[in-house]
């Protein structure tokens, strides 16, 4: 009986010292929080033994842990190392990042910045329009071709509901922008023909293209793959991106998941941000 007490003494011990193991502790910054997959995406420094510093997903299993994180928290975070994952068991806030170039207002959340692209490119109506023309508005940029099947009448549509659904007054402060995958069909002509049959205003929405080279140019600087197929079908990435008046990316919306509401609320946050900067 003493034999089988002192063998479970020493694989309790053991399980302790298992269970040490992997534990870990770290820090970092807060970039996005998922909260419908119940992951948190940290830039971490150096976690010892573990990892090297770097940004990426953890899983948070418990709902209070997650509720307690928000993008731009400076954390201390305990981590558990399990057989199929990384899962943030504690945080404790050190502080908040200061709003810069880095990292912006978008209503009452902080969000991290990258600079968008520039582009210089051609309207619907042929008329020259550069990211530099636009400085100044918050604009919805997402790439579309006139001769798509599928996927980009779907998400024109959604970003003529978005349009729509936009208070009448930031029509001069929102832009939406429309950048052609196919340059050599998309003419000014196939784009205000695109856009008006599916009943997109021009009054803030432009349709871009131009010569291929410089179009295609654009288009892997937002880092849009494309692939054309043996039929001749452009096969793409679904992404629209929120870029602020200062040419700042606060969001990307990836494929066609996101709601109408959900954009234009982006939308008015940023340029209520932007105006509540500018006082």
């Amino acid at each position: 009986m003493g034999l089988v007490k002192g063998l479970l003494g020493l694989l309790l011990l053991w399980a302790v010292a298992c269970d040490d193991v992997r534990r870990y502790g770290g820090r970092g910054i807060v970039e996005d929080v998922h909260v419908e997959s119940g992951q948190v995406l940290i830039e971490h420094d150096d976690i010892p033994g573990l990892m090297p510093a770097m940004t990426m997903n953890f899983d948070v299993a418990s709902p209070e842990v997650l509720g307690r994180l928000a993008s731009g928290q400076e954390i201390a975070f305990t981590l558990v190392r399990t057989d199929r994952a990384y899962e943030i068991v504690d945080i404790r806030v050190l502080g908040t990042v200061e709003v810069g170039d880095e990292w912006a207002k978008l209503g009452e959340e902080l969000v991290r910045t990258t600079q968008a692209p520039p582009f210089a490119l051609t309207d619907q109506d042929g008329r020259p329009v550069s990211s530099d023309d636009l400085r100044g508005r918050v604009l919805l940029i997402d790439f579309i071709f006139t001769q798509c099947p599928g996927p980009c009448p779907i998400l024109t549509a959604r970003q003529v509901a978005v349009q729509r659904a936009l208070p009448p007054e930031l029509v001069d402060d929102v832009q939406l922008v429309s950048i052609s995958l196919d340059p050599v069909n998309d003419t000014p002509e196939a784009m205000r023909a695109y856009g008006e049959a599916r009943g997109a205003s021009f009054e803030n929405w432009s349709f871009l293209g131009g010569p291929p080279d410089v179009v295609d140019a654009v288009v892997k600087s937002h880092y849009i793959g494309k692939t054309r197929s043996a039929e001749g079908e452009i096969e793409h990435l679904i992404v629209a991106f929120l870029v602020d008046g200062e040419g700042r990316i606060l969001r990307r919306y990836m494929g066609m998941g996101d709601d109408v509401e959900v954009i234009a609320a982006d939308l008015v946050a940023a340029v209520a941000s932007q105006r509540e900067e500018e006082r």
